[in-house]
């Protein structure tokens, strides 16, 4: 994927943003490779704040990894003085970077931080896609990520391209940490008060928080006695419940399995992908843990609906993605990618 000529022979610096809905990793690499310094911050939300403002919040990100890499070399990097910037090239894959204007709303706040010479903005599931593609060659694949929310990008053949704009409801997208909270406290709700089906996620749910009813955690959560944001770790009780049997439980994780194998589907459809090897990206919290029954469950949709799909779950965290791509932009050797990858393994 790396460039050839005159910009192989280059030697720089990059920043790597990979900024989702629940933590943000900055990194500043070389054009060699190596990782110079990293730093982590809170989720990045244009929607919430707007853009100018969640750029903003990247602002300490970025300068922390530039003091702790120090100043750059006579041979470190390209830009030199205020008008470029300090480093040659920002890599920045972004949450919420769901359609064209908004990747060019969000390139603009960069551009005019003057952080890097050249700034390149994509969705964060570019980043996944990215980090569990090969260097060389077409990069060819399908990339579906299911952490806070979920999403599904692809690339095929001469640069066609799979897009969902994944806002929730609103876009048809059904799944995501966030929403198999909501999913299981209104099961469990209703299961508590007789209007659904019993199920043990009425016990599990507020007993992680040390309470005793459902009734109790409603109330804790709508009073913000419990904050809002902590509903994150409920997915990991959902699916621990779901492996001791739970029918309640075990629906809600096969449902969620399914949405995750019909956009892998949908993507390589699209692509005209189906009936060649192609490497499908499994990325995100949710996938990355690697619960059983969900896995087990995508692994034999994946098998029955795209039976050339190759799943592979990614374990390097996503700013690897954004590494390599601003190596490909350094027109890096395979040396440098080597480098990088090793540094995130």
């Amino acid at each position: 994927m790396g460039l050839t000529g005159a910009a192989a022979a280059r030697t720089g610096r990059a920043l790597a943003i990979d900024a989702g809905n629940s933590k943000t990793d900055v990194a500043l690499v070389s054009s060699d490779g190596s990782v110079l310094a990293t730093a982590r911050g809170g989720g990045f939300r244009p929607p919430a704040v707007g853009s100018g403002p969640a750029v903003d919040a990247l602002a300490p990100l970025v300068a922390s990894v530039l003091a702790q890499a120090g100043p750059a070399g006579p041979t470190d990097s390209l830009a030199h003085g205020p008008a470029h910037g300090p480093v040659d090239h920002l890599a920045a894959f972004l949450a919420n970077a769901d359609f064209p204007v908004e990747e060019e709303r969000l390139t603009a706040e960069l551009a005019g931080r003057g952080w890097a010479r050249t700034v390149h903005v994509r969705n964060d599931t570019f980043a996944v896609l990215r980090a569990g593609l090969p260097d060389d060659g077409e990069p060819v694949g399908v990339a579906v990520v299911c952490g806070a929310g979920i999403n599904c990008v692809g690339l095929g053949r001469d640069g066609a391209t799979a897009r969902f704009p994944s806002l929730g409801r609103i876009s048809g997208d059904w799944g995501g940490g966030s929403h198999l909270a909501d999913e299981a406290l209104w099961y469990a709700a209703r299961a508590e008060d007789g209007r659904g089906a019993p199920t043990e996620l009425a016990r599990a749910l507020p007993a992680h928080f040390g309470l005793t009813t459902m009734r109790d955690l409603v109330e804790a959560l709508h009073l913000h006695d419990i904050p809002g944001h902590r509903r994150h770790e409920l997915p990991p009780v959902l699916f621990a419940v779901a492996a001791s049997g739970d029918r309640i439980a075990r629906a809600l994780v096969t449902r969620q399995a399914e949405e995750i194998a019909l956009l892998a589907h949908v993507a390589l459809e699209r692509l005209a992908l189906l009936d060649e090897p192609t490497p499908v990206i499994l990325g995100g919290g949710i996938l990355s843990a690697h619960h059983t029954l969900l896995h087990d469950h995508l692994t034999q949709l994946l098998a029955e609906r795209a039976p050339q799909a190759v799943p592979r779950v990614l374990t390097a965290p996503p700013v690897l993605g954004a590494a390599l791509s601003a190596l490909d932009c350094a027109g890096a050797g395979p040396g440098a990618y080597e480098r990088a990858r090793s540094a995130w393994k």
